[in-house]
């Protein structure tokens, strides 16, 4: 499964980057507005840090509106990926933006396997299943997961499905189990897998132990 960290905070992307297990970045219009930088220099500086896809969200309301959108914000970098929104006028537009413009598509905000469905069906590379805002209101996000991943099994759908918004180790795990492709997480997840009070108990027994080395 690979990584994605899911912010619009530059420093962030960078520190995470420096480990070498980042696979990519979502970021969407309210990380950006709390990072009070104008959107495509905050876009641009993130995709000079990571070379994996780079998630950012087109606003616009119309199937063509956000072809033109679409192109827009993919010239920023080559590692631009759109997100487009599980709606009408974005299933019409993932087509034209995938076939004719070539640009990947994240089509985001889903919350059903048949959303997710019809997302790999218009063509989209990727497919954001929101699990933090489904839990929220109490919605079956671990089987929502599994379903989407056997719809794609099912039928051979090349669409990377996105577990998004996961917010703690157990939403994780079970993203992992249901062999989700991607899930995306915030830094404070990130650093919370490299711990377990184990390792830290067993690494300084060793270090107090090894002091005590003759040499």
């Amino acid at each position: 499964m690979k990584i994605f960290l899911d912010t619009a905070d530059v420093e962030a992307v960078r520190r995470a980057h420096s480990t070498g297990l980042l696979d990519g970045v979502t970021t969407n219009p309210s990380k950006v507005a709390a990072s009070g930088r104008p959107f495509e220099e905050v876009v641009e500086e993130i995709c000079s840090i990571t070379p994996g896809p780079v998630s950012a969200e087109a606003m616009s309301e119309t199937a063509g509106e956000m072809v033109d959108e679409a192109a827009r914000i993919a010239s920023i970098a080559p590692n631009v990926v759109v997100k487009i929104p599980m709606n009408v006028e974005g299933l019409r537009a993932i087509p034209v933006i995938e076939g004719e413009k070539g640009v990947r598509v994240n089509c985001t905000m889903i919350f059903s396997a048949t959303q997710c469905l019809l997302a790999m069906k218009a063509g989209a590379s990727f497919a954001s299943i929101v699990l933090g805002r489904l839990d929220a209101v109490a919605g079956q996000s671990e089987s929502l997961v599994r379903d989407a991943r056997a719809l794609k099994a099912n039928y051979g759908f090349p669409t990377r499905i996105i577990a998004g918004s996961v917010k703690t180790q157990n939403h994780l795990l079970s993203c992992l189990r249901a062999g989700v492709d991607i899930a995306t997480i915030p830094e404070s997840l990130f650093w919370a897998m490299f711990e377990h009070p184990l390792t830290d108990a067993a690494l300084e027994q060793f270090a107090n132990d090894w002091r005590k080395v003759p040499r």
